[in-house]
């Protein structure tokens, strides 16, 4: 049966279709699994993490910038044509901000490794379920969600967003499959998201 998903995790979803393949994978030796990436067209990369989680800013840094760097090398050697990762709103190389600073240096690198068509997702706060409770993000999320009727005209490109929509954008991206190197803000996701929403 031809695969029409190969999904690279970290842990068992529990999602079941019969054109998705889970695989479980390590990231620190992520090249082990360069099979994975055979014949694939696109790569979605939705790695992150936040300090307080990783722990330190190194393993921040090995998360959000290392990792998907790594997915972006294996991806170009085995001929995929796309590859479409989530930043950050704010991302910037020369950000005084850490945060932002890496998410930055991430895109830049990205950029650079050679792949035909490299897409950048910058999102607002993403709203969705977690596995681990988050309580910054999680009244970020309560406040935002009141502010929503609120936010229109310039503010618009600042407010939250499902994670569905972020996905379906990508989607949406793909399937156009144009070369080169693209940024996505915050408001330009929401609307690619929306286009298709059910």
């Amino acid at each position: 049966m031809k695969i029409g998903l190969q999904a690279l995790v970290l842990g068992a979803t529990g999602l079941q279709h019969p054109k998705l393949h889970e695989a479980i994978i390590d990231l620190e030796d992520l090249e082990k699994h360069a099979e994975a990436f055979e014949g694939v067209r696109d790569v979605y990369c939705c790695l992150g993490t936040t300090i307080r989680k990783a722990g330190s800013q190194l393993k921040f840094r090995k998360v959000d910038l290392e990792y998907p760097l790594r997915a972006a090398k294996v991806s170009r050697r085995q001929g995929v044509k796309q590859f479409l990762t989530v930043s950050a709103m704010g991302a910037d190389p020369d950000s005084k901000i850490f945060y932002n600073r890496v998410k930055g240096e991430a895109e830049r690198a990205i950029s650079q490794v050679g792949i035909p068509g490299v897409h950048l997702f910058r999102p607002s706060l993403l709203l969705g379920d977690r596995s681990e409770f988050r309580l910054g993000e999680a009244a970020g999320a309560w406040v935002m969600k009141r502010l929503e009727p609120l936010m229109r005209g310039r503010a618009a490109k600042y407010r939250a967003m499902p994670a569905a929509t972020i996905a379906r954008a990508m989607v949406n991206i793909a399937l156009a499959g144009t070369a080169g190197i693209h940024v996505y803000p915050n408001d330009v996701i929401h609307a690619l998201g929306i286009a298709t929403a059910d």
